[in-house]
């Protein structure tokens, strides 16, 4: 799906709020130790936080770097959805490690100890943000995408 300056814009704002918001809820529920529906009130006190953050590394820096590592893997004549995916999942490998960081600094109060709970907050959000990315949020936000493109 090619993406004017504008679509793309628009579509890192889109999975980076859906990607950011479940992700958030996760981590609050893990802290909670299980999930509630006071859960989904209580992760809108991040997403000001987190948001933005996702949205600026991700538009900047980590989408172009992504690209380049997916085409490490496939090539632009293998089948878009492989390409996708490979994309899809160089962004969490870079995300992941990186928001997991700046969510373990902002709410952690990590001390001495920073090394060991990024790492740990690494472990516990990799396979959920994989899976959410790969079977959720990546195709229910370009599903959105094209069908807002399908009614212009």
């Amino acid at each position: 799906m090619q993406k004017s300056k504008l679509q793309n814009i628009l579509f890192t704002l889109v999975m980076a709020f859906v990607m950011v918001y479940a992700m958030v809820c996760y981590n609050i529920a893990l802290d909670k130790g299980g999930m509630s529906n006071e859960i989904f009130l209580i992760a809108f006190h991040e997403i000001p936080i987190m948001w933005p953050i996702a949205c600026i590394l991700e538009y900047f820096v980590v989408e172009k770097l992504a690209t380049k590592l997916a085409f490490r893997i496939v090539t632009p004549q293998d089948r878009p959805a492989f390409i996708t995916i490979a994309i899809s999942s160089m962004i969490v490998c870079l995300m992941c490690p990186v928001m997991s960081f700046i969510a373990t600094l902002l709410f952690m109060n990590p001390g001495k100890e920073i090394i060991a709970l990024w790492l740990q907050k690494t472990a516990q959000n990799f396979p959920m943000a994989l899976c959410w990315q790969i079977f959720f949020a990546g195709p229910g936000v370009r599903n959105l995408f094209e069908l807002l493109n399908k009614n212009n």
